[in-house]
């Protein structure tokens, strides 16, 4: 039987408990889960490639036990094109979060412009858990430097990376 491939991208900077979130439903839907760590200069990451690459392993090893037994997952880092990536590591489908309509406009453009790119792989949409729903990297990164409380968003692991990476 063959294995039915799922790519998660994002820049993860960093890691939060939505992209926890649909990690663990994502793994539902695929028998191995690529988790992609792009590339993107224009975002002006606070952590590195290989830091982000690090911290997000490192939280997935933690997955409970019923998550991670449900398939395999592993982290890649990648740049240039998704749908190029998709192909290359053999990607059926790439898994996308909506948080609220402003997500909706542009992963529909996105989605569009990848479907003309390759018809093969489909997106699908995971809504984000309501309790989820306000989380974003940057403005998780924002509370970390005005020395806000970031317990709420990230796991332990991750607060103390961000809190070290922001001088705290």
């Amino acid at each position: 039987m063959a294995t039915r491939v799922g790519l998660y991208p994002g820049t993860f900077d960093p890691i939060h408990n939505g992209h926890i979130d649909i990690i663990s439903r994502a793994v539902k839907l695929v028998d191995k889960l690529v988790v992609g760590v792009a590339i993107n200069a224009e975002k002006n990451p606070l952590f590195n490639l290989d830091e982000r690459v690090a911290i997000l392993t490192e939280e997935l090893n933690h997955l409970p036990g019923p998550v991670a037994d449900r398939a395999e997952v592993v982290v890649l880092p990648f740049k240039g094109l998704l749908m190029n990536f998709a192909r290359e590591v053999g990607a059926a489908v790439i898994v996308r979060s909506l948080r609220a309509v402003a997500d909706f406009e542009y992963e529909f453009q996105m989605t569009a412009m990848n479907q003309q790119l390759d018809r093969e792989i489909e997106t699908v949409f995971l809504m984000a858990d309501p309790r989820h729903q306000a989380i974003a990297s940057s403005l998780v990164k924002v509370i970390a430097q005005l020395e806000g409380d970031v317990t709420k968003f990230v796991s332990p692991r991750v607060k103390e990376a961000l809190l070290a990476k922001v001088g705290r």
